[in-house]
C-alpha cells in the first residue's frame, strides 16, 4: 500500500508544501511567502492538516542545527532573516504532529532528490550547488546525506579574483566568497540587471563562469564527487555550462583525472521540483 507522506521546501523568500508518495511523486502542493514564522507556520499546519501524512521531510533554508545531540537542534540558527533568527522551526512541526521527520537543508534535500530521480541517477556521490538568491552545496556521500559537526557551507569558500575585479561583494560576511561575488544579487549588483534581464554575451557572465569553475575545482579536490549538478535561478543561463567547463579545464590542468565534462559539470533535471521531491523521497526513509 502507498503512503502518504510531507514534504516541505522552505527556502528564504517562499515556502512549498507537498503531500505525495514514497517514489516523490507529488499528489497536491502549495506555495506561499516566506514570512514571520508564526503567519508561514500557520499556512505549513493550515495544509497539512488536510491530509493523513505519516512521516515529513524538510529541507530548510539556514544556518541550521543538525546536530540531534546540540540543544538548539532543529532550529533556525545566525540567519540575515532576522525574524527566523534562533526559531525552533522543527519543534514547532513536532508539537504539531506526533510523526518521524527528516531535519537538513534545502539544497540537501534538493542533492537527495537529483540522486534519487534526476542527473544523479547511477551515481554515489552527487554534489549539488544552488545558485540563486544565495550560494548552498548539498552534498551525498554514498547514497546517504553528508553532515560533519554540521551541514556544508560551501557557498561561502573564499574566491581568487578575476584580475581586476574590484566588486566589493554582496555577502555580509565575507566579501570574496563565492555568495558574495555570484549569486544573483551579486549579478545584479554588478550590472544593475537581474540576470534574466542580460544578454547571454553580457561580459559578467564570463566573471561569473570563473567563479563557478574555480568553485567547482576546490569541490572537486575536496569531494571527488561523481557529478557536480548545478541549480537555481542564475544557473538557468545555459550558456554558463560550456563556460564553466572551458575555464575548468584550464584551472584543473590536468591534475586529477574527472568524467568527461559533459556528463560531470551538468544542469538539475528535475528543474525546480528537485527540492520539493527530494523531501517527499527524504521522508520515504523514515517510514516506520
Amino acid at each position: 500500500m502507498a503512503h502518504l507522506l510531507g514534504g516541505i521546501e522552505a527556502g528564504g523568500t517562499k515556502f512549498v508544501c507537498a503531500v505525495g508518495d514514497e517514489d516523490g511523486n507529488v499528489q497536491a502542493r502549495i506555495k506561499f511567502p516566506t514570512t514571520t514564522p508564526e503567519e508561514t507556520i500557520a499556512q505549513v499546519f493550515a495544509f497539512f492538516d488536510q491530509y493523513q501524512i505519516e512521516a515529513l521531510g524538510i529541507g530548510s533554508f539556514g544556518p541550521i542545527d543538525i546536530n540531534p545531540d546540540s540543544a538548539t537542534y532543529g532550529y533556525i540558527t545566525d540567519t540575515p532573516k532576522l525574524a527566523w533568527k534562533n526559531y525552533n522551526f522543527l519543534g514547532a512541526l513536532r508539537d504539531h504532529y506526533q510523526i518521524p521527520f527528516v531535519w537538513t537543508t534545502d539544497v540537501n534535500v534538493a542533492a537527495y532528490g537529483e540522486y534519487k530521480k534526476g542527473a544523479g541517477i547511477g551515481k554515489k556521490n552527487i554534489l549539488y550547488v544552488t545558485v540563486g538568491t544565495g550560494v548552498g552545496v548539498g552534498y551525498i556521500s554514498h547514497g546517504e546525506l553528508y553532515s560533519g559537526r554540521s551541514h556544508p557551507e560551501g557557498g561561502h569558500i573564499l574566491m581568487h579574483r578575476v584580475e581586476g575585479d574590484d566588486f566589493a561583494g554582496v555577502c555580509p560576511y565575507h566579501g570574496d566568497c563565492l555568495e558574495g561575488i555570484a549569486a544573483g544579487p551579486a549579478v545584479e549588483k554588478r550590472t544593475g540587471k537581474k540576470g534574466y534581464e542580460l544578454t547571454p554575451t553580457d561580459d559578467c557572465w564570463q566573471k561569473e563562469a570563473y567563479y563557478l569553475a574555480q568553485a567547482c575545482m576546490t569541490y572537486t579536490l575536496t569531494f571527488s564527487p561523481d557529478i557536480i549538478i548545478f541549480g537555481g535561478g542564475v544557473m538557468k543561463q545555459s550558456q554558463l555550462f560550456p563556460m564553466i567547463r572551458t575555464e575548468f579545464l584550464k584551472l584543473m590542468n590536468d591534475y586529477v583525472r574527472v568524467p568527461d565534462l559533459d556528463q560531470y559539470i551538468v544542469h538539475v533535471a528535475l528543474g525546480d521540483d528537485a527540492g520539493i521531491t527530494g523531501s517527499l523521497l527524504a521522508a520515504a526513509t523514515v517510514l516506520a
